[in-house]
């Protein structure tokens, strides 16, 4: 029974091993094809869509309050945003996608370089920090808010409530 014993638990330490890699699997996604930014937190890189993971940006079509309470487009000006940054860097982004969501969308954290866009975005006040507890997520959200950066800066409806107002 020793015998049986340590071949069990040799046999347990393999499966535990072998599920943590899986659990860890990263897939790069490179931009050789053509980048489309669809929204705040989304982009399309050939045939891939890619949802930009930990971040939650105003869905195309809404509209927030300025400081002045003027209406503006605010998922326009997101995802506005999010095109500069790529049109800076011509393009080029690498994506580490993690998982795909139920729309099959792969969920990744994109890079220029070094810069991460998802950080970038929240960094900048166009996206909220969605299903995340990254601690460099939830902080530059919260200097966000403070500094008044742009969703920030008057009243919006979190995209997520957006949404669901918004079903058909």
């Amino acid at each position: 029974t020793k015998f049986y014993s340590m071949n069990f638990c040799r046999f347990s330490y393999i499966r535990i091993a072998i599920v943590l890699c899986l659990c860890s699997v990263v897939w790069q996604v490179q931009s050789r094809d053509y980048v489309k930014v669809v929204d705040g937190d989304s982009l399309e890189i050939g045939r891939r869509r890619i949802r930009l993971l930990g971040i939650d940006a105003p869905e195309y079509w809404q509209f927030c309050f300025d400081a002045q309470k003027q209406k503006y487009e605010c998922g326009k000006e997101s995802r506005a945003y999010l095109d500069k940054m790529l049109k800076k860097a011509r393009y080029k982004v690498d994506c580490r996608a993690q998982k795909t969501d139920i729309y099959k969308r792969e969920l990744a954290e994109c890079f220029i370089g070094k810069t991460n866009l998802n950080l970038e975005m929240l960094k900048a006040g166009w996206a909220v920090v969605y299903r995340s507890d990254d601690e460099a997520y939830l902080h530059a959200e919260k200097k966000a808010r403070k500094q008044q950066k742009g969703i920030w800066q008057g009243k919006f409806l979190r995209p997520e409530y957006y949404r669901r107002l918004n079903r058909r």
